[in-house]
């Protein structure tokens, strides 16, 4: 007998989440917050382009709403900080809730599987984030047209879609944590704090961590020679890429700057480095920026997958009942 997957299950159950996160208040508030900031943000940039246009290259201006920081931040560092935010809030109390409440063994009473509910759960939270996202930037791409008054080229536009895609998997990633909580614990305020408490670490104290270690075991970099500093930095870049929002915002940022060269914040200088910066100082094509931060994506995507895969087995193993 071959195994079917449950469309109907799981389409059932994906619609309900959505009623659920569309008609809850936290997320439309949520939802409010980050686009306010967002369009604030992208406006203020615009603006600065607007001032400043003759001094900047006609097929670049449109990415700079997305790349120039406004106030405090560009888009990319907002989205970078606070877009697990989203992944949190419609993932901490995914699993918890129902069963705190009655209805998750009310669900799984019914014909359907189990593996449904987890699996429609977590695909309707991934819809809701790129609803989210989606719609924002196209807010932005229009009150950029708006203000800046620049057609997007067909490159750019291909740029903005990748730094989409990875969006969404960022978000998702943390979405998975949040679902996993949700599973492992039975309070959905636990299953709050816990998940807090990861985005926060991986978030900010990886990145601190590494430099309070490599200065301990390394010495201050004013007292290094220079190999002694770059195998340093070298050290610090592989324990900071151990941060999700790390890889992210490598990734973000060079496939949104195509004057980057490199994913690295640092690059190490030398005549062979000095002579390529000189010979190759125009902008990277488009696939030359995908093949740089191919191995973030790649590396985001696997950790969103591990995570369900987490949350997935520990749910088919533990026992469902109504309190």
């Amino acid at each position: 007998m071959s195994w079917r997957p449950d469309v109907n299950g799981l389409a059932a159950i994906v619609r309900k989440e959505l009623a659920d996160h569309f008609s809850s208040y936290r997320f439309v508030i949520l939802f409010a917050l980050i686009a306010m900031v967002s369009l604030i943000t992208a406006y203020m940039v615009g603006l600065r382009i607007r001032g400043a246009e003759g001094e900047l290259k006609p097929q670049f201006v449109f990415l700079m709403i997305f790349a120039e920081r406004g106030a405090m931040f560009s888009l990319v560092e907002f989205v970078a900080f606070f877009g697990p935010l989203v992944g949190l809030v419609l993932g901490f109390d995914a699993i918890n809730r129902e069963r705190n409440e009655g209805t998750l063994s009310k669900i799984l009473a019914q014909p359907i599987y189990r593996d449904v509910v987890i699996n429609g759960k977590f695909l309707a939270g991934v819809i809701m984030i790129a609803v989210l996202l989606t719609a924002i930037v196209l807010v932005i791409t229009g009150l950029g047209l708006a203000v800046v008054g620049v057609v997007p080229g067909a490159e750019e536009l291909l740029r903005v879609a990748v730094y989409l895609v990875v969006s969404i998997v960022y978000v998702a990633l943390w979405l998975g944590v949040a679902i996993l909580f949700s599973i492992l614990f039975r309070s959905t305020a636990t299953s709050a704090l816990a998940a807090l408490a990861v985005w926060i670490f991986f978030s900010f104290f990886v990145t601190i961590g590494a430099s309070i270690l490599a200065n301990t075991l390394l010495g201050q970099a004013a007292d290094l020679k220079p190999e002694a500093a770059m195998r340093k930095i070298a050290a610090v870049r592989q324990v900071v890429l151990l941060s999700p929002m790390e890889l992210y915002s490598e990734a973000t940022a060079t496939v949104i700057d195509p004057m980057r060269r490199s994913a690295r914040s640092f690059i190490p200088g030398g005549p062979l480095e000095a002579l390529s910066m000189t010979r190759f100082s125009g902008p990277l094509a488009f696939d030359q920026s995908l093949l740089l931060v191919m191995p973030h994506i790649i590396s985001l995507l696997a950790v969103t997958v591990v995570c369900f895969a987490v949350s997935y087995t520990v749910f088919m193993r533990q026992e469902i009942r109504s309190l």
